[in-house]
């Protein structure tokens, strides 16, 4: 039968599904496994690489099942990912070099702060297009190395390899130890601090910076090309797509263009542009990244600005002032009232992220007065969300020189139509939710049905692309100044406030 089905792995931070869509993009079947959470210290986060393997090895056999083809109907399989989470294996054995190190791990604050006052430090910024944090994967492994005996000397001899979980994954899924491909994409080794931009190639100066081995690092190839046949789990698949999740759900929401952007609404959220095919440098807090990058062709581009804090304030709002029940409670309450009353809350419980970047900053609810009631509470923790993605949105038009002309939103916070159209309110431009909801793993299926021609071209992708909901701005341009003027107020108060509990 002819192969009219595209498959997409998405191992995600907690849970790893195999979905099979048809020519039409529409979903035929998903199927998902969850996976532990390792806490054991303070700061660390840690997978066990095995366990997420196993559950891949369960659910491609099941998807196919439930869709009800085998594998001659699939014309090809991508794979979307966690990124940054790092897993170091022996190439022999294929067993892991302990549990892999989340991307939400801070065990090496130490280790970067010494990084961060060597000299060369700040070319890594210039090269990568990313600070030195504890986010990303070059400080993990070096940590990894100087804390496991006898395992740098095995990584210089290439007996030990490196990579994020999709280089883990097509490894394993192309015969592991017996010859598989230990390879990664532009997207994720540009997450890793260790790629050039320019050359999308690993960097010698910035290898040399952080010490880790070229032996042990995979070949970097385009998102969407072929990496690869499956030789286990399901025999014959083509691995023709790897994408980071962010990376992947701007592909999904076919942003091809520069100055198309999309923002995942989520515990935080991930905003991302199109910058073209030059890498834009940041002036404003942002992260330069690689959007992807189709075989043969030139990459493009992206701007990247992360918010901590965005559903995780109303489940902050929930579970710690029980002023509501469930999560989505919240706008029916937040419509109770026709405005804030006055109230701004700043959500930096941990710091703010892009795209002011002060770690000090602290949460705080500033214009409290008798009059506020929880509808005026509720509705301030919605505008929260909305004015962070304007911040994050004006940076990028700042730095991009681009003009942000629609807003292309996905994740959990979505169905929230009353925070939809604030933030179309605060942007002033349209705010579109798509039909299929699954956009990591649509991007996923996206590239890798392209690389085998299942679609044509990006056009083709474009037209599967169904707008299932839209929010155009309302509000006066008076109004929406004036409240972003307060806003800013109470950011800076955020900050103020963290730097005197700083001085004590």
């Amino acid at each position: 039968m002819p192969a009219h089905h595209v498959m997409a792995i998405d191992q995600g931070t907690t849970s790893t599904r195999c979905l099979v869509f048809d020519q039409r993009a529409r979903l035929v079947a998903v199927v998902q496994r969850e996976h532990r959470q390792h806490f054991p210290r303070p700061g660390w986060v840690e997978h066990d690489a095995t366990e997420i393997w196993r559950n891949v090895d369960r659910i491609v056999p099941q998807a196919l099942r439930e869709a009800g083809i085998d594998a001659s109907q699939v014309a090809g399989l991508g794979i979307a990912n966690q990124r940054e989470t790092t897993v170091l294996w022996d190439r022999h054995t294929g067993v892991p070099v302990g549990r892999a190190v989340v991307w939400q791990d801070t065990r090496t604050e130490d280790l970067v702060r010494e990084l961060s006052a060597l000299p060369g430090a700040e070319r890594v910024r210039e090269r990568s297009g990313l600070p030195l944090a504890t986010y990303f994967s070059a400080p993990k492994v070096r940590w990894l190395l100087d804390h496991t005996p006898g395992l740098r000397e095995r990584a210089e001899r290439g007996d030990v390899l490196f990579g994020t979980m999709e280089s883990w994954l097509i490894w394993n899924l192309t015969g592991g130890a017996d010859g598989g491909s230990h390879v990664t994409d532009v997207t994720n080794a540009s997450r890793t601090l260790l790629m050039n931009l320019s050359t999308l190639d690993w960097d010698d100066d910035l290898l040399a910076f952080f010490g880790i081995p070229r032996a042990m690092l995979p070949e970097i190839q385009p998102s969407a090309r072929e990496h690869g046949v499956t030789r286990r789990v399901v025999p014959g698949l083509r691995i023709a797509a790897a994408l980071g999740d962010q990376q992947a759900a701007l592909f999904g929401q076919t942003c091809f263009d520069a100055g198309e952007a999309k923002c995942t609404y989520g515990t935080g959220s991930f905003l991302l542009m199109n910058t073209g095919t030059e890498p834009v440098s940041s002036r404003h807090g942002l992260l330069t990244t690689v959007a992807f990058q189709l075989d043969a062709e030139p990459a493009h581009y992206a701007l990247e600005g992360s918010i901590a804090v965005t559903g995780s304030l109303v489940q902050w709002f929930r579970d710690a002032l029980g002023l509501i029940r469930t999560a989505p409670e919240i706008e029916t309450l937040a419509r109770t009232v026709d405005d804030n009353g006055g109230c701004y809350i700043v959500p930096a419980f941990a710091g703010l992220f892009a795209p002011h970047w002060r770690s000090e900053a602290r949460g705080l609810v500033v214009g409290l007065t008798s009059y506020v009631t929880k509808g005026h509470l509720a509705r301030a923790v919605l505008e929260a969300t909305a004015w962070q993605t304007r911040e994050v949105v004006e940076a990028m038009n700042a730095d991009s020189g681009l003009t942000t002309k629609a807003l292309k939103v996905d994740g959990g916070m979505t169905p929230d139509h009353l925070l939809m159209q604030l933030i179309a309110d605060v942007l002033d431009v349209p705010v579109m939710r798509p039909m299929l909801a699954e956009t990591v793993s649509v991007g996923a299926a996206y590239a890798a049905g392209l690389a085998v021609g299942l679609w044509p071209d990006l056009r083709g992708l474009r037209r599967n692309w169904h707008r299932a909901a839209q929010w155009l701005p309302q509000m006066p341009a008076a109004r929406r100044e004036a409240e972003y003027a307060n806003w800013r107020h109470a950011v800076r108060l955020s900050i103020d406030w963290g730097n005197r509990a700083t001085r004590g």
